[in-house]
């Protein structure tokens, strides 16, 4: 009798939890997949492997593009080092330019870098970059931006007199940051896109760290970076070419010490800016099918490494990385060489162009969804005044009035990405019959197209 009651009182809360689990499935939408934009899809054919190809072979023509390698007059004429180099990628910049009516302004940023350890005198270093203003008014004033390093090293990075043809490392991403430009030129957005080639790289992230101090001075609105560094794809056996890694920064190399206390005590230590931008770059991925997959590492950079993000990091400004699934370290950092059967160097022939070009579209397709769409919301706060069970979240409409609605996104604190949105309305505030114990929210603000912008996670106000 007894095991019979307690068989019927197992199978009445069985049936019960059956029950709340339905309802919560029921009340519960998949997060929101990303609307493809025609426009972009159609774009994004334009990028060509063999243009890359072309690019990257040009770049490797230079014989060497060390930082502190040759930029006087002659060398430039010779069309060797790194002088040689700025002034090709300038020239492309310029004829990407003509080609739609004068549509990019093609720009430097110079100045001098001191001594140093990899710097054995005075360098003048050359930043080169196109803009492609937005169309809006207030819209404009929002940037999103793409880079990747021109300069390169062989195995001793004071020697200018090997060459170091960096195909790969990173030939590679200043092709994506090329092709990117050419094709996304011809099109028009609201918001501010900047396709930006640096140099100093190898000598210490020297030509970002100054790009992104000159940025945050002059107060820009820089919304999300994409560094492209070493995309090349290399042709090893162990080599992933249907991924690319993805890093982002966890604690905000920029946070205070206050604020890193609050992160930690909300358990925010997922939730970065780049965390979001990361994220989004694998909604991008889904959504669009460049021919590679974002494979997300929740990490700064490579294990004790680093790279140009990291400098905008700095700034407090939302940066990710993008790197191929496996590097092939006898094709990094290396003179050109065969030592025992094994070949040495950054050439061109262990580059897979095609996956470059998959890495570029991937790219192109994030920049073009991030400008298309609204700024994300403003002052995005969760209501903590009361214990309760509810969750009610505020916040207020981004300036440029073209966003028409907002999703609230929710995950479990242990999910690496969203699980769920919640389509709002045109609203500036809502409540969810969710804990704020037990998930992480956030909110994004769409346009009337279903342009999505990055979610932006509310902080507690009492």
């Amino acid at each position: 009798m007894i095991f019979i009651l307690r068989k019927r009182a197992w199978l009445l809360l069985f049936t019960l939890s059956l029950a709340v689990t339905s309802r919560a499935q029921a009340r519960d939408k998949p997060a929101t997949p990303m609307v493809v934009d025609a426009r972009i899809s159609t774009a994004l054919q334009q990028v060509s492997a063999d243009r890359i190809r072309a690019n990257i072979e040009k770049l490797v023509s230079f014989g060497t593009r060390s930082t502190i390698s040759a930029q006087d007059p002659a060398s430039i004429a010779a069309g060797h080092g790194i002088g040689a180099a700025r002034e090709w990628i300038k020239s492309e910049f310029e004829r990407y330019s003509k080609d739609c009516g004068g549509c990019l302004e093609v720009k430097t940023d110079s100045f001098t870098e001191p001594a140093a350890d990899r710097i054995p005198q005075p360098t003048e270093i050359t930043n080169v970059y196109a803009v492609l203003k937005g169309t809006d008014a207030e819209g404009a004033k929002r940037i999103v931006l793409v880079t990747g390093h021109y300069d390169s090293r062989n195995s001793d990075t004071l020697d200018v007199k090997a060459d170091a043809p960096g195909a790969n490392d990173d030939g590679s991403g200043t092709a994506v940051s090329l092709e990117c430009a050419r094709v996304l030129s011809k099109l028009k957005f609201p918001a501010t896109i900047i396709f930006l080639t640096v140099a100093g790289e190898e000598q210490g992230l020297n030509g970002s760290h100054h790009f992104a101090k000159m940025a945050k001075e002059q107060s820009w609105n820089v919304e999300a970076v994409l560094n492209n560094d070493i995309v090349g794809g290399d042709k090893s056996a162990q080599q992933d070419h249907s991924v690319v890694r993805v890093f982002s920064e966890g604690l905000p190399a920029a946070a205070t010490e206050q604020e890193i206390k609050r992160i930690r005590g909300l358990g925010g230590e997922n939730d970065s800016a780049s965390r979001q931008l990361a994220r989004y770059i694998a909604d991008v991925g889904r959504a669009y099918h460049a021919g590679v997959k974002p494979m997300l590492v929740f990490r700064l950079d490579r294990y004790l490494r680093g790279g140009d993000h990291y400098s905008f990091n700095q700034q407090g400004f939302s940066a990710v990385r993008f790197t191929e699934f496996r590097e092939d370290f006898h094709h990094q950092h290396q003179n050109v060489r065969t030592e025992k059967g094994v070949e040495y160097g950054d050439t061109a022939k262990f580059v897979d162009f095609d996956y470059v070009s998959h890495v570029a579209r991937l790219n192109a397709a994030t920049l073009a969804s991030l400008v298309s769409a609204p700024a994300p919301p403003a002052n995005v706060h969760l209501l903590t005044k009361d214990l309760e069970n509810d969750s009610t979240l505020t916040w207020e409409a981004p300036a440029g009035g073209r966003a028409a609605a907002y999703e609230v996104l929710w995950r479990a604190t242990g999910s690496p990405e969203w699980e769920h949105a919640q389509n709002v309305g045109n609203v500036t505030r809502t409540t969810l019959n969710l804990s704020k114990d037990n998930v992480i929210f956030a909110v994004r603000a769409l346009d009337a197209e279903g342009h999505l912008s990055l979610p932006v996670v509310p902080l507690p106000e009492r």
